[in-house]
């Protein structure tokens, strides 16, 4: 019996060391590009109805925590569906790793929305910038798993998140603070990964 368990933790190992060396095609272009027009209309549902987003954060963070739940519901199950689909054997093991990855910077976002809202509300207008460095963390965090040039779209997210901090004040809190990082990043992070599926047409 020994022996049995000993000759399951070796194929287990066996498992995640293949799992770990393989590219992880579990997001899928279009599913990525859907979320990027979720961006995009959750920015003009806020420049419609929360103009004031300083005065009115509660209804500035319902809008976007919304679409983001939204966009992760949207990906996870198409994530799960398509890693079935590609990487069949490898994939629990694929997606484990995929989340974990990015479960610390998603983590790390709640609290320090949970942290600015509630202790320091003055500084809430930090949010948008503090989310896409945090997010643009966990792309970094990913792209061993992923096609080489993702690193961009991490560069992207880092970049737009310094600028919405260096913007200041009121001014970040702009519907299109995040419309516009978020809107090209996610078009960004499709078309990365649309150019690898073409690479390998046989897991399109």
């Amino acid at each position: 019996m020994n022996e049995l368990y000993r000759a399951l933790g070796d194929i287990n190992c066996i498992r995640k060391q293949m799992a770990s060396a393989t590219e992880f095609r579990g997001y899928g272009p279009a599913t990525l590009a859907t979320t990027s027009a979720f961006a995009v209309l959750a920015a003009f549902v806020q420049q419609r109805f929360v103009s004031d987003a300083a005065s009115h954060r509660s209804a500035y963070l319902v809008i976007w925590i919304s679409t983001a739940a939204l966009c992760c519901a949207l990906t996870g199950a198409q994530m799960f569906t398509r890693s079935r689909r590609i990487h069949s054997a490898l994939s629990d093991e694929m997606i484990r790793m995929a989340v974990e990855q990015f479960l610390p910077s998603l983590g790390a976002g709640l609290l320090l929305t949970l942290v600015l809202t509630h202790y320091v509300p003055h500084s809430a207008w930090m949010l948008p910038g503090m989310w896409q460095i945090v997010f643009s963390l966990g792309i970094f965090s990913s792209c061993r798993f992923l096609p080489r040039p993702m690193i961009a779209a991490g560069t992207w997210y880092l970049l737009t998140g310094l600028a919405c901090i260096a913007i200041g004040g009121p001014r970040a809190l702009s519907p299109w603070a995040m419309g516009v990082p978020y809107g090209v990043g996610q078009l960004l992070v499709a078309a990365i990964l649309l150019f690898s599926t073409l690479e390998a047409p046989d897991e399109a």
